[in-house]
C-alpha cells in the first residue's frame, strides 16, 4: 500500500476537488490530444485511401481536406451548444437521454465507449509508429512499447485528471509549436527539392482506378479521422472550471483547422505520397527541418505526444460510464470515485480493453482506423440530432439557426457515418457494426437485473421494521486445531448464540490428526462440544454443508456459521496459509437462512517467534495448518 500511495499520491478529501478541475489551456493537453494529434494520422489516411488511383488523385486531396474542415466548424459550433445546454457531461448520451428516448441514448453509449476504447488503440499505436519511422530499429517492439505507454498513461490518471493535464501540458505545447513551425517554415521557407525519403511509395503504378465519387468518399472518411477526440470537451465538461469548456472546444476547432489546412497545402508543394513505414507528417518534417537534431527531437516530442493523446479518452469514457451506471445500465461500481476522486474502475476497464485491441491488431494504425471512425461519427449525428428536437421544444431565443446548425450538422455527419460504414465494412467496421448491438444488449441485461433486485429488495417502499432476535441461535465454528484462532472465534459465538458447537472434517486418511485433536480438545477443556464430521473425499466444504443443512432440519433456529481467519503480519506471507475459509464462505453463503462471520486474528512481527509458548503440533508432527482445512 506504501508503494502504492507513492505511485497514485495521497487521498484527497472531497473538498480538494476543485484542485482537480481544469483550465482551457489545460483541456488542450487533458481532453483534446486526440483530436490534434490526429493530424498525425488523418492526412496520412486520406492519402492512402487515394493511392490506387494514382499521383493524378492527389490533386484532389485539398479539395476533401476543405470539406472535413468545413465539417470539423459544424462539430465544433454542435458542441459549443451541447456544452451550453447539457453542462452536467456526458455528450451525446446525455442529449440522446433527454430528446431521443432510451434505445437511441443507449446508442449513443454504445458508439461513445466503442470510440474512446479504440481512440486509446490508435493514439498509442499512431505514436509509436511515428517513432519507428524516425527510429526503424524499434518495428519489432511495436506492440510491447504500446503496451508500456498505456501502462504509464494509466497510472496518471489514476493520480487524477488535472495533476495528468498538467504534466502532459508542456509536451503539448510544444508539439502544438512544433507543428505550426514546421507548416510556416514549408509554406514561407526555400527547401530542397531534392531530399526523397526512404521508403517504398505505397501509390499504384498500373491498374488505377478511377477517380470516381466512390474513391473520393472513401478518402473523404479516412480523412474524417482526423475530427474524432471534438467531442471529448463536451462529455467531460464537469471536469472543467468555471465553465470553461467552450472556450477550449474553440480553441480546439481553430487549432485543428489550421493544421489540417497548412498540411494539406505542404502535401501539394512537396509532393508528399504514402510510403511504407515512413508517415506523411514525418516525410513533411524531413524536407522541412532535414534531418538532424530538430526532426529527431520533433519525432520524439509527437510519439509522446500522441501517445498522451490516449488521456482524451481516460478523461472522457470514465465520466460516461459513471453516468450509465447512474442510471443503471453499466454496473454500479463504474459511478465510484476512488481515493483521488477520480473514476478508478473506469479507468482500468478502458485500459484493458484497449490493451487487448492493441495487442490483437499487432500496434497496427491501418488496421486500427477503419475501426474507431463508425462510433465516432455515429455520437456526432446522435448528439445534433438530439439538440435539433431540443431547441424545437425549448424555443430560447435564437432557435431557429441553432436548430438549422445542428441539423445542417447531424446530415452532415451523418452521411460520414453512412459513407465510412460502406467504405471501411469490409477493413473492418464490421467489427464495430457488431459489437455496439452487442453493447446495447449488455445495457440492456444489466438493467433488467437491477430493475428485478429493486423488486426484491423493496427499494421503491419501505421495508417492514426489524424484527428482534427470538428464539435460539446456532453457531458453529470450524475448526481444525486448538489455537488462538479457535479460542477467539470460540469466544465470540458464546456472546452471539445460546448453543455453540466446534466442527471439524476428519479424513479417512489422517486419524493420527484425528486422535491429537480429541486428546487436545480434552485437556483444553473449552466447554464447547466438539463435532468430528468423517469423510472419504479430501473436501472440506460439502460436509461442513450437509451438517449445516442437518442443523436446519432439525429445528436449530438462526445458524451462524463463524470461520477463524489467521491475517499475517506481511501481505506476502499470505501464500504461506491454506485460505479455506475462502471456499467454505463461498459455499455456506448461498445457503438461505445460514449467517457466515468471519473472525479475523491478526498475526504481528513481534509475535512471530511468540512469546505464546510452543506451537500445537500441526499434522504428522509439524506446525502450521493441516492441507485442506480451516486454519
Amino acid at each position: 500500500m506504501q508503494a502504492w500511495r507513492i505511485l497514485i499520491g495521497r487521498p484527497l478529501r472531497s473538498s480538494e476537488a476543485a484542485k482537480e478541475e481544469i483550465n482551457p489551456v489545460e483541456g488542450l493537453s487533458a481532453l483534446s490530444l486526440d483530436a490534434l494529434t490526429s493530424v498525425a494520422y488523418g492526412p496520412q489516411a486520406l492519402l492512402v485511401a487515394l493511392a490506387p488511383a494514382g499521383l493524378v488523385a492527389f490533386a484532389i486531396a485539398p479539395w476533401i481536406t476543405a470539406a472535413i474542415v468545413g465539417l470539423l466548424v459544424l462539430l465544433v459550433l454542435s458542441y459549443m451548444q451541447v456544452i451550453d445546454a447539457y453542462p452536467g457531461g456526458g455528450g451525446a448520451y446525455a442529449v440522446a437521454r433527454a430528446n431521443l428516448g432510451t434505445g437511441v441514448s443507449l446508442l449513443a453509449g454504445a458508439a461513445l465507449i466503442v470510440d474512446y476504447t479504440l481512440t486509446v488503440a490508435v493514439a498509442v499505436a499512431a505514436g509509436v509508429a511515428s517513432l519507428s519511422s524516425a527510429f526503424p530499429a524499434l518495428i519489432p517492439l511495436t506492440v510491447p512499447i504500446c503496451l508500456a505507454i498505456i501502462a504509464v498513461i494509466t497510472l496518471l490518471n489514476l493520480r487524477g485528471l488535472g495533476e495528468g493535464a498538467r504534466a502532459f501540458l508542456l509536451p503539448t505545447v510544444v508539439f502544438i509549436a512544433g507543428v505550426l513551425v514546421t507548416i510556416g517554415l514549408g509554406l514561407f521557407h526555400p527547401l530542397d527539392p531534392g531530399l526523397t525519403p526512404a521508403g517504398a511509395p505505397e501509390v499504384a503504378t498500373k491498374g488505377l482506378e478511377a477517380v470516381g465519387i466512390l474513391l473520393v468518399l472513401k478518402a473523404f472518411s479516412a480523412g474524417c479521422s482526423a475530427l474524432t477526440g471534438v467531442e471529448a470537451i463536451a462529455n467531460g465538461t464537469p471536469l472543467f472550471r468555471q465553465r470553461l469548456a467552450k472556450q477550449t472546444e474553440l480553441l480546439l476547432g481553430v487549432l485543428l483547422g489550421v493544421m489540417l489546412i497548412g498540411l494539406a497545402i505542404l502535401v501539394q508543394r512537396l509532393h508528399i505520397v504514402p510510403r511504407a513505414n515512413d508517415t506523411v507528417l514525418s516525410q513533411i518534417m524531413a524536407k522541412v527541418l532535414t534531418p538532424g537534431w530538430a526532426y529527431d527531437a520533433l519525432s520524439i516530442v509527437i510519439t509522446v505526444v500522441l501517445a498522451l493523446a490516449a488521456n482524451t479518452s481516460f478523461g472522457s469514457l470514465p465520466v460516461l460510464a459513471s453516468l450509465l451506471a447512474k442510471d443503471n445500465y453499466l454496473p454500479h461500481a463504474l459511478a465510484l470515485r476512488g481515493d483521488r476522486l477520480v473514476f478508478t474502475n473506469g479507468i482500468w476497464i478502458l485500459a484493458i480493453l484497449s490493451a487487448s485491441v492493441l495487442a490483437a491488431t499487432g500496434g497496427n494504425t491501418d488496421s486500427l482506423i477503419p475501426l474507431f471512425a463508425v462510433g465516432v461519427f455515429t455520437g456526432f449525428t446522435l448528439a445534433q440530432a438530439g439538440l435539433v428536437r431540443h431547441w424545437w421544444v425549448k424555443r430560447p431565443r435564437g432557435w431557429t439557426w441553432r436548430a438549422g446548425l445542428n441539423g445542417l450538422g447531424a446530415v452532415a455527419s451523418g452521411i460520414s457515418t453512412l459513407v465510412f460504414v460502406i467504405t471501411k465494412f469490409t477493413e473492418g467496421a464490421w467489427v464495430v457494426v457488431i459489437t455496439i448491438p452487442l453493447l446495447i444488449l449488455l445495457f440492456v441485461q444489466v438493467h433488467a437485473y437491477y430493475r428485478r433486485a429493486a423488486v426484491e429488495l423493496g427499494l421503491d417502499r419501505l421495508p417492514p421494521r426489524p424484527i428482534a432476535a427470538q428464539g435460539r441461535a446456532m453457531a458453529i465454528v470450524p475448526v481444525s486445531d486448538v489455537s488462538r484462532a479457535t479460542a477467539t472465534a470460540l469466544s465470540v459465538a458464546l456472546r452471539m448464540a445460546d448453543e455453540v458447537v466446534a466442527v471439524s472434517v476428519v479424513f479417512a486418511d489422517d486419524s493420527d490428526r484425528e486422535r491429537r485433536l480429541q486428546e487436545r480438545w480434552a485437556s483444553w477443556k473449552p466447554g464447547v462440544r466438539l463435532v468430528l464430521l468423517h469423510s472419504e473425499y479430501h473436501s472440506v466444504a460439502q460436509p461442513m454443508m450437509r451438517y449445516v443443512r442437518s442443523q436446519k432440519a432439525a429445528g436449530k433456529g438462526r445458524i451462524l456459521v463463524l470461520l477463524p481467519v489467521v491475517i499475517p503480519a506481511k501481505v506476502y506471507e499470505g501464500v504461506l496459509h491454506n485460505h479455506i475459509d475462502v471456499a467454505l464462505s463461498s459455499a455456506l453463503s448461498a445457503e438461505d437462512g445460514v449467517i457466515v462471520v468471519k473472525v479475523p486474528l491478526r498475526l504481528h512481527e513481534d509475535e512471530e517467534d511468540g512469546d505464546k509458548g510452543p506451537a500445537p503440533p500441526g499434522p504428522r508432527g509439524g506446525g502450521g495448518e493441516p492441507r485442506g482445512e480451516a486454519p
